[in-house]
């Protein structure tokens, strides 16, 4: 687990530079490059910046950390629920 908090916290910041938050423009190369896997649009420029949009709550049209945790948040929560719905269906078979 400590590696994927280390992943999360390194691609945030190699992704800011440094900087405050994440641009549109940095926060669609993240998003394009690391997380096309697990999210659809992704290459949609419209369709990142919409998702940017709903995760920047202080309207300062930058990603923060905290904004970006959420998305990370969301997207997890997601799998689980994604991974938790096999895990059930697979068993309910069994049942039958």
């Amino acid at each position: 687990m400590e590696s994927a908090i280390k992943t999360m916290v390194t691609t945030y910041l190699g992704s800011s530079r440094g900087k405050d938050g994440l641009s549109s423009k940095s926060f669609q190369k993240l998003v394009s490059k690391n997380l096309g896997n697990i999210m659809e649009d992704t290459k949609s420029a419209s369709a990142v910046a919409e998702m940017q949009r709903g995760l920047d709550e202080n309207n300062d049209g930058k990603v923060s950390f905290q904004e970006y945790l959420t998305l990370i948040g969301y997207l997890a929560n997601s799998m689980s629920d994604k991974l938790h719905g096999q895990t059930n269906s697979g068993s309910n078979a069994d049942a039958s």
